[in-house]
């Protein structure tokens, strides 16, 4: 026990706050792409949006060399995450245990696949309190997480010294 609470300590230094340009370009990246794509589902009257792609543009725009942002892991952990959720929603139904089954197995799932993204991991509890259908994936997964890619695409390769993705 006393191992597993001198675990707990830490003891590593904080990481530096972002310089005030970098946060607000992060801010500007990310404003942009929700701007776009929430324009767009009015626009088209599409629901292209849903709550874990405010942590997807985190990543895409305030750290855009993490592999957790990289292209393949913003469309294929969402893709991943949300297919295993419906998957597990239509066996087990809407019950608590089904929802946690749906989330450990969506982040095994995208940690077998090399498509982790973190806030994928929450797609399931979305599927799960919303109850779609299969139509889901194509309306919001796909096309919400393709948009950010391409607003991530643009937006980062403008930044002087950024280059975004790392790889695909």
């Amino acid at each position: 026990m006393p191992n597993l609470l001198r675990k707990m300590t830490g003891g590593g230094a904080c990481p530096e706050p972002a310089r005030p340009t970098a946060a607000l370009l992060s801010g500007l990246g990310a404003m942009l792409a929700i701007g776009f794509a929430a324009g767009l589902s009015e626009m088209l009257d599409a629901v292209l949006m849903m709550a874990p792609f405010g942590a997807s543009c985190f990543l895409a725009f305030a750290l855009p060399e993490s592999p957790l942002a990289q292209p393949r892991n913003i469309v294929f952990g969402h893709l991943m995450s949300s297919l295993v959720g419906l998957a597990v929603l239509s066996i087990f139904g809407p019950e608590w245990p089904g929802m946690a089954l749906a989330v450990g197995l969506a982040i095994s799932a995208m940690m077998w696949t090399g498509t982790g993204h973190a806030p994928a991991g929450a797609d399931p509890v979305v599927i799960f309190v919303l109850q779609p259908g299969p139509a889901f994936l194509l309306t919001p997964v796909l096309s919400g997480a393709l948009l950010i890619v391409v607003a991530a695409l643009l937006f980062n390769n403008l930044r002087p010294g950024k280059k975004y993705p790392v790889y695909w």
